[in-house]
């Protein structure tokens, strides 16, 4: 069967899954009139059909996606879902809730197949394309407007290089001005690697472009960048950061030109973070590896 086959199919078969959710939860409900129902088996049955179909309408009637930054490469998991949608709701069910699935499916076709299990993200940056070799080799800067939004100004067209303690003042600065965006500094230096070279990329998401409303009712004055940071094991992963333009301007910019234009594509296509990293170093993770003490809840990386 065809990749746009089997999405089709995926679709029809939340629909129906759905449709037989919803009508298992109507009869179910019926029993509380049952004298050898309990309530509270009742409850258990409806949260457990709920919990299974609440993402079902969304894949059977899928809204456009658009991406939040244009001109970013897609990662392997949209990639993943793109070519079958019901891929998160299968990895997330647990057995009870795949058999269900199962056993109605049966009753509509005998075609489907469970999507394979869901990537990891990627580790390092996404193979070059043809369409971004071009777009290097003519110049042109990866970050691009969304409609209807005002151009960042030429000194956010800019990738530059940090050391370890740039990046850990910068999510300072960050967490002691509540900008919103930024992980805690005492965690990164604990697990950043101490002579590593990072990069600070502005490449705002169009939720966070300069000038949409922010919590406090004002206009968001910060930009959002992309870091590559290259952590203690030297692997490199993706964070973010808020950045005030001031702050930005600030920092010295020591990458030549062409070299910015090649990393700039490099940072945006990376997929693991800090949090994923951090998820897998944690059980590692203490004063007599990294030296690293927790201080408080949320002191922890976060994720892109």
């Amino acid at each position: 069967m065809g990749r746009r086959r089997e999405a089709e199919l995926d679709r029809d078969v939340a629909a129906f899954l759905a449709a037989r959710a919803f009508t298992e939860i109507r009869h179910v409900a019926g029993g509380l009139t049952v004298r050898d129902t309990s309530p509270e088996e009742v409850l258990d049955r409806i949260r457990f059909l709920a919990d299974l179909s609440h993402n079902l309408p969304g894949v059977a009637r899928p809204r456009p996606r658009t991406p939040s930054r244009l001109g970013k490469p897609l990662g392997s998991f949209d990639q993943a879902m793109a070519e079958r949608p019901l891929s998160w709701v299968w990895s997330t069910a647990g057995p009870e809730a795949r058999a269900w699935m199962l056993r109605h499916i049966e009753q509509m076709t005998h075609h489907w197949t469970p999507p394979p299990p869901l990537p990891r993200s990627r580790t390092g940056p996404a193979p070059v394309t043809l369409r971004r070799q071009t777009g290097i080799l003519l110049g042109r800067w990866p970050v691009r407007t969304p409609a209807g939004r005002r151009p960042l100004p030429a000194q956010a067209r800019v990738l530059k290089a940090l050391d370890t303690e740039g990046v850990c003042a910068l999510n300072d600065e960050a967490h002691r001005l509540r900008l919103g965006l930024g992980g805690s500094g005492s965690w990164l230096r604990a697990h950043l690697a101490p002579d590593g070279v990072h990069y600070l990329l502005p490449d705002p998401a169009d939720y966070y472009w300069p000038g949409n409303p922010d919590s406090s009712g004002g206009g968001i004055r910060w930009w959002q960048c992309t870091m590559l940071l290259r952590m203690r094991d030297g692997e490199q992963v993706a964070s973010m950061v808020a950045v005030l333009p001031g702050t930005f301007a600030a920092l010295p910019s020591t990458v030549p030109r062409r070299r910015q234009l090649r990393l700039a594509h490099v940072v945006r296509s990376v997929e693991r973070d800090t949090s994923q990293w951090g998820r897998d170093h944690e059980s590692a993770c203490g004063p007599g590896l990294c030296g690293y003490v927790r201080e408080a809840a949320g002191d922890a990386p976060t994720a892109t």
